[in-house]
């Protein structure tokens, strides 16, 4: 028997499909149902190691989180991770196959994914009672719908109803529900079923009038209107974000269990991959979490971070171009802490040969560690565990860089010299201990009188997120209806509106 589904599209990009799908997906599990996420094709920097050694859109392994399901490669099995304007690395199945660009890709590469990707869908809906889908940009990218795999695409060929979110808080949702359904084919807008409001404020009986023009308009109910939260946007696809505060320039520090803050730059390099490693530092009550590009930012940080990036090459160069290179080398000779997570760990080392990712060959780094990296054409992907700082840690590795090391401390099968820390592992700051002894480090360093606090879980920290998303589904979305949908398709005889899809 096939499990019901769902594909939740939205008008736009960052219209809030991740929170969303994650949210629908929560609320399901707390129902009993036995759910999983999925994204056919993902197009993200930000991406994560399943146990079984296969790399996923992060947004994919948070929606599995929200299910209380073990991610895995059929959730993603389509994973683009841009390399610069023209190109994206292609990860199939959690694999890297190959370099392509993006003409090369939508002229004829992606339509050859759809037997994989529908069949990554129907093992998923033999195994679950449902299967919600998120889709990708807006359903009606009208000059790609041809060889679409991940929006009316899949949703045609797995006869999934479609939910449209819209982003109420840009304005003109109304329009963008509206033109969104009038781009669409007949044989697509018998899919769409409805839409969801995301981020309103304010007084819903305001917006009840538009509303009911709208289902006037169209034939389709609204499924709910969400109100706006801050700090929902965990684990999206890009974005400068810390997962648990919102935006991190609009971050609400908690107060300091000490007597100071602990202040810490994170440099913003180009194709920053993994910003989400500094999430768990911003958990932590007295910690300022900030994106800087000048290097006059530095000057009264406690901790600098340069984090994982997909052009550790041209991440060093832009570096240097903004006068950061000098100041992060001063810093270093000053004792004053540094932490490089993957690239930024490759970036602090003394040589770089790479003939992979950015073909420039021989490169100095900064020089700061001992470390010479050599990238292969085989990308490292692992889950690897340990103990640092006398506290258990664990993390995952994507990189295709091979470090080896002629010095300094061991930590986290990189190297520590002096207060210039540097390593390949993502997400080791999740591990509370060792981040609470990491930071303990950092303040004595920094003369902070800082107290990490004793009782802050990031996991604790990130199911109140997830569970935050689930009241939101829950409280403000029919959710009778939402069911219904799930289970049995989209409603029969929705009216067509023109002009419908170009010829």
């Amino acid at each position: 028997m096939t499990g019901g589904g769902l594909l939740v599209a939205g008008t736009t990009s960052d219209a809030g499909k991740s929170v969303v799908t994650a949210g629908i997906c929560r609320w399901l599990v707390r129902q009993g149902v036995k759910v999983a996420p999925f994204k056919a094709q993902n197009m993200s920097l930000n991406s994560f190691v399943t146990r079984e050694g296969a790399e996923i859109g992060r947004a994919q392994a948070m929606q599995a989180q929200a299910c209380r399901v073990e991610p895995t490669a059929l959730m993603n099995p389509v994973l683009l991770k841009p390399g610069g304007e023209q190109s994206s690395q292609v990860v199939l199945m959690g694999k890297p196959v190959g370099e392509m660009s993006a003409r090369g890709y939508h002229g004829g590469r992606q339509q050859k994914l759809l037997g994989t990707v529908l069949d990554c869908l129907a093992e998923l809906r033999g195994t679950y009672d449902a299967v919600i889908c998120e889709g990708a940009g807006s359903p009606a990218e009208i000059n790609l719908r041809r060889t679409d795999i991940v929006n009316m695409g899949i949703a045609r060929n797995a006869r999934l109803p479609v939910l449209i979110v819209g982003d109420i808080d840009r304005g003109g949702v109304f329009a963008s529900f509206f033109g969104t359904v009038a781009l669409l084919s007949p044989e697509d807008q018998e899919l769409v079923a409805g839409f969801l409001v995301n981020k309103f404020r304010g007084d819903v009986s305001l917006l009840e009038p538009g509303l009911d023009m709208l289902h006037g308009l169209t034939g389709r109910h609204t499924y709910g209107v969400l109100p706006f939260q801050h700090g929902l946007g965990i684990d999206e696809e890009d974005g400068l974000r810390v997962s648990l505060r919102g935006a991190v320039r609009e971050s609400q520090v908690s107060a300091p269990v000490g007597e100071d803050v602990l202040r810490v730059a994170v440099c913003a390099i180009p194709l920053m991959s993994n910003f989400t490693d500094v999430d768990a530092l911003a958990a932590e009550p007295g910690v300022v979490v900030r994106f800087v590009d000048r290097p006059e930012e530095l000057a009264d940080a406690d901790l600098v971070v340069i984090p994982g990036t997909r052009g550790t090459v041209k991440a060093l160069e832009w570096l240097r171009e903004r006068g950061l290179a000098d100041a992060l080398v001063r810093r270093a000779a000053e004792q004053r802490p540094v932490l490089g997570i993957c690239g930024g760990f490759q970036i602090l080392g003394e040589h770089i040969e790479d003939e992979v990712e950015s073909r420039k060959g021989q490169v100095e780094g900064l020089g700061v560690l001992p470390v010479r990296v050599r990238f292969a054409r085989e990308k490292t992907l692992t889950r690897p565990v340990g103990v640092a700082l006398g506290e258990p840690v664990e993390g995952y590795e994507i990189h295709h860089g091979v470090a080896s090391m002629a010095g300094g401390e061991p930590f986290l099968d990189g190297c520590r010299v002096g207060q210039t820390w540097g390593t390949h592992w993502h997400g080791s700051l999740e591990s509370d201990g060792f981040r609470r002894a990491f930071l303990r480090e950092v303040a004595a360093a920094a003369g902070r009188r800082f107290v990490p606090a004793a009782d802050t879980s990031f996991a604790a920290l990130r199911e109140e997120q997830l569970d935050r998303l689930g009241d939101l589904i829950e409280q403000h979305a029919d959710t009778d209806a939402l069911w219904r949908l799930i289970e049995s398709g989209a409603p029969q005889g929705l009216p067509f509106i023109p002009p419908g899809a170009p010829a």
